[in-house]
Protein backbone atom coordinates (compact mmCIF):
# COMPACT_ATOMS: atom_id res chain seq x y z
CA UNK A 1 0.00 0.00 0.00
CA UNK A 2 1.30 3.54 -0.81
CA UNK A 3 2.11 5.89 1.63
CA UNK A 4 -0.08 8.18 0.12
CA UNK A 5 -3.42 6.29 0.24
CA UNK A 6 -3.84 5.97 3.91
CA UNK A 7 -3.61 10.25 4.64
CA UNK A 8 -5.92 11.86 2.62
CA UNK A 9 -8.32 14.35 4.04
CA UNK A 10 -7.96 14.20 7.05
CA UNK A 11 -10.18 16.90 9.13
CA UNK A 12 -7.30 18.26 10.86
CA UNK A 13 -4.50 18.19 8.15
CA UNK A 14 -6.23 17.62 4.93
CA UNK A 15 -4.43 15.91 2.53
CA UNK A 16 -1.01 15.47 3.67
CA UNK A 17 2.61 14.90 1.62
CA UNK A 18 3.22 11.29 1.48
CA UNK A 19 6.84 11.80 3.15
CA UNK A 20 5.04 13.70 6.37
CA UNK A 21 4.90 11.77 10.01
CA UNK A 22 2.63 13.52 12.59
CA UNK A 23 4.01 14.34 16.19
CA UNK A 24 1.68 13.20 18.58
CA UNK A 25 2.91 14.32 22.12
CA UNK A 26 1.45 13.05 25.08
CA UNK A 27 3.70 14.64 27.82
CA UNK A 28 1.04 16.31 29.33
CA UNK A 29 -0.88 13.56 30.11
CA UNK A 30 0.90 10.09 29.96
CA UNK A 31 3.96 11.59 30.59
CA UNK A 32 1.99 13.01 33.81
CA UNK A 33 1.13 9.48 34.99
CA UNK A 34 4.84 9.35 36.09
CA UNK A 35 5.47 8.09 39.29
CA UNK A 36 7.08 11.06 41.25
CA UNK A 37 5.86 13.45 38.57
CA UNK A 38 3.20 16.39 38.84
CA UNK A 39 2.41 19.94 37.23
CA UNK A 40 -0.08 22.69 38.55
CA UNK A 41 -1.76 24.43 36.24
CA UNK A 42 0.85 27.33 35.23
CA UNK A 43 2.85 24.43 34.75
CA UNK A 44 0.95 22.68 32.55
CA UNK A 45 0.28 25.91 30.43
CA UNK A 46 3.81 26.85 30.07
CA UNK A 47 4.72 23.61 28.62
CA UNK A 48 1.77 23.52 26.69
CA UNK A 49 3.32 26.86 24.42
CA UNK A 50 6.63 25.31 24.65
CA UNK A 51 5.31 22.39 22.85
CA UNK A 52 3.32 23.99 20.37
CA UNK A 53 6.27 26.89 19.28
CA UNK A 54 8.45 22.89 19.48
CA UNK A 55 5.91 21.88 16.58
CA UNK A 56 4.28 18.97 17.61
CA UNK A 57 1.21 18.62 15.69
CA UNK A 58 -0.81 17.27 18.00
CA UNK A 59 -1.15 17.37 21.95
CA UNK A 60 -2.73 15.35 24.24
CA UNK A 61 -3.47 17.80 26.92
CA UNK A 62 -4.78 15.39 29.80
CA UNK A 63 -8.07 12.63 30.59
CA UNK A 64 -10.91 15.53 31.71
CA UNK A 65 -13.32 13.10 33.58
CA UNK A 66 -10.25 12.25 35.77
CA UNK A 67 -10.74 15.64 38.24
CA UNK A 68 -11.30 19.02 37.92
CA UNK A 69 -8.03 19.85 37.93
CA UNK A 70 -7.41 17.74 34.43
CA UNK A 71 -10.51 19.11 33.51
CA UNK A 72 -9.02 22.73 33.84
CA UNK A 73 -6.21 22.44 32.27
CA UNK A 74 -7.28 20.92 29.46
CA UNK A 75 -10.02 23.43 29.00
CA UNK A 76 -7.18 26.31 29.80
CA UNK A 77 -5.19 24.88 27.11
CA UNK A 78 -7.40 24.39 24.46
CA UNK A 79 -8.49 28.48 25.41
CA UNK A 80 -4.96 29.77 25.03
CA UNK A 81 -2.29 27.10 23.13
CA UNK A 82 -2.37 27.53 19.21
CA UNK A 83 -0.89 26.22 16.62
CA UNK A 84 -1.52 22.51 17.35
CA UNK A 85 -4.20 20.44 17.64
CA UNK A 86 -5.59 19.94 21.06
CA UNK A 87 -6.59 16.92 22.20
CA UNK A 88 -8.27 15.00 25.31
CA UNK A 89 -8.41 11.40 26.48
CA UNK A 90 -11.72 9.43 27.10
CA UNK A 91 -13.07 5.93 27.94
CA UNK A 92 -14.53 4.49 25.15
CA UNK A 93 -17.57 2.94 27.60
CA UNK A 94 -17.44 6.07 29.40
CA UNK A 95 -20.38 8.18 28.33
CA UNK A 96 -19.47 11.11 31.11
CA UNK A 97 -15.60 11.15 29.87
CA UNK A 98 -16.45 11.61 26.49
CA UNK A 99 -18.93 14.51 27.29
CA UNK A 100 -16.37 15.77 29.53
CA UNK A 101 -13.62 15.85 26.60
CA UNK A 102 -15.92 17.92 24.26
CA UNK A 103 -16.77 20.45 26.67
CA UNK A 104 -13.19 20.79 28.02
CA UNK A 105 -12.25 20.78 24.38
CA UNK A 106 -14.36 23.47 23.42
CA UNK A 107 -11.99 26.76 23.24
CA UNK A 108 -9.69 25.13 21.03
CA UNK A 109 -9.04 26.11 17.59
CA UNK A 110 -8.52 22.54 16.52
CA UNK A 111 -9.59 19.89 18.63
CA UNK A 112 -9.67 15.84 19.26
CA UNK A 113 -11.05 13.24 21.15
CA UNK A 114 -9.51 10.12 21.74
CA UNK A 115 -11.21 7.38 23.69
CA UNK A 116 -10.04 3.78 24.26
CA UNK A 117 -10.82 0.63 25.48
CA UNK A 118 -8.56 -2.71 26.20
CA UNK A 119 -8.86 -5.55 23.08
CA UNK A 120 -6.28 -8.27 24.44
CA UNK A 121 -7.60 -11.43 25.63
CA UNK A 122 -6.18 -10.58 29.04
CA UNK A 123 -7.50 -7.22 29.89
CA UNK A 124 -10.55 -8.43 28.47
CA UNK A 125 -11.12 -11.43 31.15
CA UNK A 126 -9.35 -9.71 33.81
CA UNK A 127 -9.70 -6.00 33.76
CA UNK A 128 -12.53 -5.43 31.87
CA UNK A 129 -14.80 -8.54 32.66
CA UNK A 130 -16.03 -7.85 29.33
CA UNK A 131 -16.74 -9.80 26.22
CA UNK A 132 -15.39 -9.71 22.80
CA UNK A 133 -18.85 -8.48 22.14
CA UNK A 134 -19.30 -5.71 24.11
CA UNK A 135 -15.80 -4.46 23.68
CA UNK A 136 -16.88 -3.98 19.97
CA UNK A 137 -20.44 -2.62 20.64
CA UNK A 138 -18.41 0.35 23.25
CA UNK A 139 -16.17 1.01 20.16
CA UNK A 140 -19.15 1.79 18.26
CA UNK A 141 -20.76 3.82 20.70
CA UNK A 142 -17.97 5.68 21.94
CA UNK A 143 -16.62 6.84 18.54
CA UNK A 144 -20.16 7.49 17.57
CA UNK A 145 -20.21 9.66 20.29
CA UNK A 146 -17.29 11.30 20.17
CA UNK A 147 -17.88 12.16 16.37
CA UNK A 148 -20.85 13.97 17.34
CA UNK A 149 -18.70 16.29 18.80
CA UNK A 150 -15.72 16.94 16.86
CA UNK A 151 -14.67 15.62 13.09
CA UNK A 152 -10.89 14.64 14.67
CA UNK A 153 -11.83 11.51 16.26
CA UNK A 154 -9.04 8.82 17.90
CA UNK A 155 -9.45 5.29 18.60
CA UNK A 156 -7.21 3.52 20.69
CA UNK A 157 -6.90 -0.21 21.25
CA UNK A 158 -5.61 -0.42 24.68
CA UNK A 159 -2.87 -3.86 24.67
CA UNK A 160 -3.18 -3.81 20.67
CA UNK A 161 0.29 -5.55 20.33
CA UNK A 162 -1.30 -8.54 22.48
CA UNK A 163 -4.50 -8.65 20.95
CA UNK A 164 -5.52 -11.25 18.76
CA UNK A 165 -5.26 -9.99 15.52
CA UNK A 166 -8.46 -11.44 14.03
CA UNK A 167 -9.94 -9.62 16.82
CA UNK A 168 -7.98 -6.32 15.82
CA UNK A 169 -9.18 -6.21 12.51
CA UNK A 170 -12.83 -6.22 13.62
CA UNK A 171 -11.98 -3.75 16.36
CA UNK A 172 -9.99 -1.54 14.08
CA UNK A 173 -13.15 -2.08 11.41
CA UNK A 174 -15.63 -0.97 14.01
CA UNK A 175 -13.91 1.90 15.25
CA UNK A 176 -13.55 3.35 11.41
CA UNK A 177 -17.36 2.65 10.62
CA UNK A 178 -18.24 4.76 13.74
CA UNK A 179 -16.29 7.91 12.68
CA UNK A 180 -12.59 7.18 13.97
CA UNK A 181 -10.32 9.06 11.76
CA UNK A 182 -7.24 7.78 13.53
CA UNK A 183 -6.47 4.40 14.66
CA UNK A 184 -3.63 4.13 17.01
CA UNK A 185 -2.17 0.55 18.36
CA UNK A 186 -0.29 0.75 21.83
CA UNK A 187 2.54 -1.21 22.60
CA UNK A 188 0.86 -0.46 26.38
CA UNK A 189 3.28 -2.63 28.63
CA UNK A 190 6.31 -2.46 26.36
CA UNK A 191 5.97 -6.07 25.77
CA UNK A 192 6.73 -6.27 21.63
CA UNK A 193 9.14 -6.10 19.33
CA UNK A 194 10.01 -4.47 15.87
CA UNK A 195 9.08 -7.48 14.17
CA UNK A 196 5.99 -7.46 16.09
CA UNK A 197 5.03 -3.77 15.34
CA UNK A 198 5.67 -3.60 12.13
CA UNK A 199 3.89 -6.54 11.48
CA UNK A 200 0.51 -5.94 13.08
CA UNK A 201 0.44 -2.26 11.57
CA UNK A 202 1.26 -4.21 7.74
CA UNK A 203 -1.35 -6.40 8.36
CA UNK A 204 -3.93 -4.26 9.44
CA UNK A 205 -3.60 -2.16 6.28
CA UNK A 206 -3.93 -4.74 4.02
CA UNK A 207 -6.83 -6.59 5.98
CA UNK A 208 -9.51 -4.11 7.60
CA UNK A 209 -11.64 -2.37 5.30
CA UNK A 210 -11.59 1.50 5.10
CA UNK A 211 -7.72 1.12 6.29
CA UNK A 212 -6.49 3.98 3.13
CA UNK A 213 -9.30 6.39 4.91
CA UNK A 214 -7.62 6.75 8.66
CA UNK A 215 -4.06 7.37 9.76
CA UNK A 216 -2.48 4.88 11.50
CA UNK A 217 -0.85 5.60 14.96
CA UNK A 218 2.07 4.12 17.04
CA UNK A 219 2.26 4.47 20.76
CA UNK A 220 4.82 2.12 22.20
CA UNK A 221 6.49 2.31 25.97
CA UNK A 222 9.26 1.35 26.76
CA UNK A 223 9.91 -1.44 29.33
CA UNK A 224 12.07 -3.15 27.62
CA UNK A 225 13.89 -0.36 25.98
CA UNK A 226 12.28 -1.08 22.72
CA UNK A 227 10.54 2.17 22.60
CA UNK A 228 12.01 3.93 20.08
CA UNK A 229 12.85 1.10 17.83
CA UNK A 230 9.14 -0.19 17.89
CA UNK A 231 8.12 3.06 16.75
CA UNK A 232 10.45 3.33 13.94
CA UNK A 233 9.34 -0.26 12.93
CA UNK A 234 5.72 0.70 12.79
CA UNK A 235 6.61 3.46 10.25
CA UNK A 236 8.00 1.16 8.47
CA UNK A 237 4.35 -0.97 8.67
CA UNK A 238 2.42 2.14 7.58
CA UNK A 239 2.07 4.04 10.91
CA UNK A 240 1.95 8.00 10.04
CA UNK A 241 1.19 9.11 13.53
CA UNK A 242 4.21 8.87 16.33
CA UNK A 243 3.11 9.35 19.82
CA UNK A 244 5.89 9.79 22.23
CA UNK A 245 6.96 12.21 25.14
CA UNK A 246 9.70 14.70 25.84
CA UNK A 247 12.65 12.84 27.93
CA UNK A 248 10.51 9.95 27.26
CA UNK A 249 8.65 10.34 30.68
CA UNK A 250 5.92 8.49 30.88
CA UNK A 251 4.73 5.30 33.62
CA UNK A 252 6.95 2.44 34.30
CA UNK A 253 9.67 2.73 32.00
CA UNK A 254 8.74 5.57 30.28
CA UNK A 255 7.37 5.92 26.62
CA UNK A 256 9.10 6.24 23.17
CA UNK A 257 10.99 9.92 23.70
CA UNK A 258 9.92 12.30 21.05
CA UNK A 259 13.41 13.93 20.62
CA UNK A 260 14.88 10.29 19.38
CA UNK A 261 12.32 9.70 17.14
CA UNK A 262 12.47 13.19 15.47
CA UNK A 263 16.32 13.15 14.92
CA UNK A 264 16.71 9.48 14.26
CA UNK A 265 14.29 10.34 11.56
CA UNK A 266 16.38 13.50 10.39
CA UNK A 267 19.37 11.44 10.84
CA UNK A 268 18.55 8.31 9.04
CA UNK A 269 16.86 9.76 5.99
CA UNK A 270 18.56 6.98 3.99
CA UNK A 271 16.29 4.15 6.27
CA UNK A 272 13.46 6.52 7.25
CA UNK A 273 12.66 8.73 4.72
CA UNK A 274 9.80 10.59 6.29
CA UNK A 275 9.88 14.56 7.86
CA UNK A 276 7.99 16.05 10.24
CA UNK A 277 7.04 19.54 11.28
CA UNK A 278 9.40 19.68 14.82
CA UNK A 279 11.71 22.84 15.18
CA UNK A 280 14.86 20.56 16.31
CA UNK A 281 16.72 23.37 17.64
CA UNK A 282 14.39 24.01 20.34
CA UNK A 283 14.72 20.39 21.83
CA UNK A 284 17.09 20.64 24.28
CA UNK A 285 15.37 24.01 25.42
CA UNK A 286 11.91 21.84 25.98
CA UNK A 287 13.78 18.76 27.35
CA UNK A 288 14.94 21.20 30.17
CA UNK A 289 11.85 23.05 30.71
CA UNK A 290 10.27 19.70 31.59
CA UNK A 291 13.49 18.48 33.66
CA UNK A 292 13.09 21.68 35.83
CA UNK A 293 8.98 21.60 36.49
CA UNK A 294 9.15 17.66 36.89
CA UNK A 295 12.08 17.62 38.94
CA UNK A 296 13.44 14.64 37.05
CA UNK A 297 16.89 15.52 35.37
CA UNK A 298 17.64 14.09 32.29
CA UNK A 299 20.24 11.17 32.96
CA UNK A 300 23.90 12.50 31.39
CA UNK A 301 24.20 9.55 28.57
CA UNK A 302 20.59 10.28 27.43
CA UNK A 303 20.37 10.28 24.08
CA UNK A 304 20.36 14.13 21.96
CA UNK A 305 19.58 15.89 25.41
CA UNK A 306 21.71 14.10 27.76
CA UNK A 307 24.76 16.57 29.18
CA UNK A 308 27.23 14.01 27.35
CA UNK A 309 25.33 13.31 24.04
CA UNK A 310 28.47 15.39 22.38
CA UNK A 311 31.15 15.11 25.24
CA UNK A 312 34.37 13.26 24.09
CA UNK A 313 36.53 12.52 26.46
CA UNK A 314 38.89 9.42 24.87
CA UNK A 315 41.94 11.14 23.13
CA UNK A 316 41.39 9.24 19.79
CA UNK A 317 38.19 10.95 19.58
CA UNK A 318 39.01 14.25 20.40
CA UNK A 319 41.95 14.56 18.07
CA UNK A 320 39.08 13.27 14.99
CA UNK A 321 36.53 15.83 16.35
CA UNK A 322 39.01 18.67 16.05
CA UNK A 323 40.45 17.63 12.60
CA UNK A 324 36.62 16.81 11.24
CA UNK A 325 33.34 16.77 13.75
CA UNK A 326 31.81 13.96 11.61
CA UNK A 327 34.11 11.47 12.73
CA UNK A 328 32.26 11.00 16.14
CA UNK A 329 29.81 13.30 15.79
CA UNK A 330 26.39 12.47 13.50
CA UNK A 331 24.91 15.55 14.07
CA UNK A 332 25.59 18.74 14.65
CA UNK A 333 25.20 19.78 18.34
CA UNK A 334 23.61 22.69 17.46
CA UNK A 335 20.64 21.01 15.38
CA UNK A 336 19.15 20.12 18.66
CA UNK A 337 19.75 23.13 20.67
CA UNK A 338 22.99 22.51 22.23
CA UNK A 339 26.19 25.54 21.65
CA UNK A 340 29.72 25.23 21.47
CA UNK A 341 30.05 28.70 23.53
CA UNK A 342 30.61 28.17 27.23
CA UNK A 343 30.80 31.72 28.28
CA UNK A 344 31.86 31.76 32.02
CA UNK A 345 29.98 34.59 34.15
CA UNK A 346 31.41 35.88 37.21
CA UNK A 347 30.43 38.76 39.74
CA UNK A 348 31.44 41.37 37.09
CA UNK A 349 28.67 40.41 34.53
CA UNK A 350 25.66 42.93 34.25
CA UNK A 351 22.39 42.16 33.72
CA UNK A 352 22.63 42.30 30.27
CA UNK A 353 25.16 39.28 30.18
CA UNK A 354 22.56 37.69 32.26
CA UNK A 355 19.44 37.91 30.33
CA UNK A 356 21.93 37.00 26.78
CA UNK A 357 23.08 33.98 28.64
CA UNK A 358 19.38 32.99 30.16
CA UNK A 359 18.20 33.47 26.60
CA UNK A 360 21.03 30.97 25.21
CA UNK A 361 19.70 28.57 28.21
CA UNK A 362 16.49 28.68 26.64
CA UNK A 363 15.01 31.30 29.38
CA UNK A 364 14.03 33.87 27.34
CA UNK A 365 10.59 34.66 28.43
CA UNK A 366 11.59 34.70 32.26
CA UNK A 367 9.42 37.55 33.37
CA UNK A 368 11.04 40.83 34.98
CA UNK A 369 10.19 39.95 38.94
CA UNK A 370 11.71 36.15 38.48
CA UNK A 371 14.63 38.16 36.26
CA UNK A 372 15.37 40.39 39.31
CA UNK A 373 15.32 37.54 41.77
CA UNK A 374 17.17 35.26 39.29
CA UNK A 375 19.65 37.95 39.21
CA UNK A 376 20.20 38.51 42.20
CA UNK A 377 20.90 34.80 43.43
CA UNK A 378 23.45 34.65 40.22
CA UNK A 379 25.32 37.83 42.47
CA UNK A 380 25.37 36.15 45.41
CA UNK A 381 26.61 32.83 44.13
CA UNK A 382 29.28 35.01 42.05
CA UNK A 383 30.28 36.66 45.11
CA UNK A 384 31.09 32.75 46.94
CA UNK A 385 32.49 30.64 43.38
CA UNK A 386 35.34 32.31 41.45
CA UNK A 387 33.41 31.26 38.14
CA UNK A 388 29.90 30.68 37.48
CA UNK A 389 29.43 27.78 34.47
CA UNK A 390 26.28 27.42 32.98
CA UNK A 391 25.34 24.70 35.23
CA UNK A 392 24.82 26.99 37.88
CA UNK A 393 22.73 29.24 36.18
CA UNK A 394 20.55 26.26 35.14
CA UNK A 395 19.95 24.99 38.71
CA UNK A 396 19.36 28.34 40.37
CA UNK A 397 17.18 29.77 37.99
CA UNK A 398 14.84 26.56 38.07
CA UNK A 399 14.71 27.39 41.63
CA UNK A 400 13.09 31.18 40.27
CA UNK A 401 10.35 29.88 37.65
CA UNK A 402 7.97 27.59 39.18
CA UNK A 403 4.40 28.52 39.09
CA UNK A 404 1.84 29.34 41.71
CA UNK A 405 3.54 27.88 44.91
CA UNK A 406 1.87 28.10 48.13
CA UNK A 407 4.87 27.78 49.75
CA UNK A 408 8.39 29.64 49.63
CA UNK A 409 12.04 29.07 51.36
CA UNK A 410 12.11 32.92 53.73
CA UNK A 411 15.14 32.44 55.36
CA UNK A 412 17.39 30.05 57.48
CA UNK A 413 19.92 30.35 60.31
CA UNK A 414 21.67 27.38 61.41
CA UNK A 415 23.65 26.06 64.88
CA UNK A 416 25.61 22.94 64.51
CA UNK A 417 28.70 21.22 67.17
CA UNK A 418 29.71 17.51 66.52
CA UNK A 419 28.43 15.87 68.77
CA UNK A 420 25.37 17.63 70.16
CA UNK A 421 22.10 18.48 68.01
CA UNK A 422 21.69 20.98 65.64
CA UNK A 423 19.22 23.78 65.87
CA UNK A 424 17.52 25.97 63.19
CA UNK A 425 15.51 28.90 62.93
CA UNK A 426 13.24 28.64 59.52
CA UNK A 427 10.90 31.00 57.71
CA UNK A 428 8.93 30.20 55.14
CA UNK A 429 5.67 32.51 53.09
CA UNK A 430 3.07 30.46 53.41
CA UNK A 431 0.30 32.09 50.85
CA UNK A 432 1.60 35.26 51.23
CA UNK A 433 1.66 34.65 55.51
CA UNK A 434 5.20 34.80 57.28
CA UNK A 435 5.72 31.56 59.24
CA UNK A 436 8.99 30.50 61.56
CA UNK A 437 9.51 27.71 63.34
CA UNK A 438 12.66 26.56 65.41
CA UNK A 439 13.60 23.48 65.94
CA UNK A 440 16.75 20.61 66.93
CA UNK A 441 17.77 17.03 64.97
CA UNK A 442 20.15 14.72 64.67
CA UNK A 443 22.30 17.03 62.50
CA UNK A 444 21.12 20.37 60.29
CA UNK A 445 19.23 18.37 57.55
CA UNK A 446 17.36 16.43 59.92
CA UNK A 447 16.83 20.20 62.28
CA UNK A 448 16.07 22.14 59.29
CA UNK A 449 13.35 19.32 57.90
CA UNK A 450 12.33 19.11 61.62
CA UNK A 451 11.51 22.95 61.82
CA UNK A 452 9.58 22.82 58.00
CA UNK A 453 7.34 19.97 59.76
CA UNK A 454 6.50 22.74 62.45
CA UNK A 455 6.31 26.23 60.17
CA UNK A 456 3.99 23.72 57.67
CA UNK A 457 2.25 20.76 59.16
CA UNK A 458 1.81 17.51 57.47
CA UNK A 459 2.03 13.68 57.23
CA UNK A 460 3.97 13.28 54.22
CA UNK A 461 7.10 10.43 54.48
CA UNK A 462 10.27 11.60 53.66
CA UNK A 463 10.87 8.07 51.03
CA UNK A 464 14.27 9.82 49.37
CA UNK A 465 17.21 12.43 49.91
CA UNK A 466 20.15 12.32 47.48
CA UNK A 467 22.42 15.21 47.54
CA UNK A 468 24.82 15.98 44.51
CA UNK A 469 27.44 18.76 43.24
CA UNK A 470 25.72 20.94 40.17
CA UNK A 471 29.52 21.32 39.18
CA UNK A 472 33.31 20.19 40.04
CA UNK A 473 34.84 22.20 42.95
CA UNK A 474 34.75 22.49 46.26
CA UNK A 475 32.71 26.10 46.26
CA UNK A 476 30.28 23.93 43.40
CA UNK A 477 26.58 24.35 44.35
CA UNK A 478 24.62 21.31 45.59
CA UNK A 479 21.48 20.02 44.02
CA UNK A 480 19.38 17.98 46.28
CA UNK A 481 16.49 15.98 45.46
CA UNK A 482 13.76 15.44 48.08
CA UNK A 483 10.36 12.61 47.39
CA UNK A 484 7.81 12.83 49.28
CA UNK A 485 5.14 9.98 49.52
CA UNK A 486 1.54 10.64 50.79
CA UNK A 487 -1.51 8.23 50.70
CA UNK A 488 0.74 6.03 48.05
CA UNK A 489 1.06 9.34 45.83
CA UNK A 490 4.79 10.13 44.91
CA UNK A 491 6.65 13.56 44.51
CA UNK A 492 9.48 14.94 43.91
CA UNK A 493 11.24 18.17 44.63
CA UNK A 494 14.76 19.93 43.87
CA UNK A 495 16.25 22.71 45.14
CA UNK A 496 19.97 24.35 44.34
CA UNK A 497 22.41 26.56 46.59
CA UNK A 498 25.98 27.21 47.75
CA UNK A 499 24.67 25.87 51.00
CA UNK A 500 23.81 22.24 50.92
CA UNK A 501 20.87 22.70 54.04
CA UNK A 502 19.12 25.82 51.90
CA UNK A 503 19.59 23.33 48.99
CA UNK A 504 17.90 20.90 50.86
CA UNK A 505 14.69 22.75 52.24
CA UNK A 506 14.77 24.53 48.91
CA UNK A 507 14.25 20.89 47.72
CA UNK A 508 11.89 19.84 50.34
CA UNK A 509 9.73 22.87 49.88
CA UNK A 510 9.13 22.21 45.75
CA UNK A 511 7.85 18.78 46.95
CA UNK A 512 5.78 19.84 49.06
CA UNK A 513 4.07 22.27 46.46
CA UNK A 514 3.47 19.72 44.10
CA UNK A 515 2.08 17.19 46.76
CA UNK A 516 -0.49 19.82 47.20
CA UNK A 517 -1.61 20.21 43.18
CA UNK A 518 -1.80 16.16 43.99
CA UNK A 519 -4.20 15.84 47.09
CA UNK A 520 -6.76 15.97 44.84
CA UNK A 521 -6.55 14.34 42.25
CA UNK A 522 -8.28 11.31 41.14
CA UNK A 523 -7.19 8.24 39.77
CA UNK A 524 -10.18 6.76 37.46
CA UNK A 525 -9.57 3.57 35.80
CA UNK A 526 -8.23 2.16 32.88
CA UNK A 527 -6.18 4.69 32.76
CA UNK A 528 -3.21 3.65 30.73
CA UNK A 529 -4.05 3.12 26.81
Amino acid sequence: MSATSHIINHPSFGRLPADRVIIFDTTLRDGEQSPGFSMNLAEKLRMAEALASLGVDVMEAGFPVASRGDFDSVHQIAQHTKGAVICALARSGGAKDIAAAGEALAPAERKRIHNFISTSPLHMKYKLRMEPETVLDLITTGNTAARNLTDDVEWSAEDGSRTEPDFLCRCVEAAIKAGATTINIPDTVGYATPEDMERIFSMLLARVPGADQVIFSAHNHNDLGLGVANTLASVRGGARQIECTINGIGERAGNAALEEIVMALRTRHDQYPFTTGIHTESLLKVSRMLATITSFDVQPNKAIVGRNAFAHESGIHQDGVLKNAATYEIMTPESVGWTRSSLIMGKHSGRAAFRDKLKALGYGDLDDAKLNDAFARFKDLADKKKAVYDEDIVALVDDEVRDNEHIRFGALSLTSCSGKPSSVTLSLTVDGETVEADATGNGPVDAAFNALRSAFPHDARLALFSVAAVTEGTDAQARTTVRLEEDGKLVDGQGADADTVVSAVRAYVHALNKLLVKRDRAEPEELTA
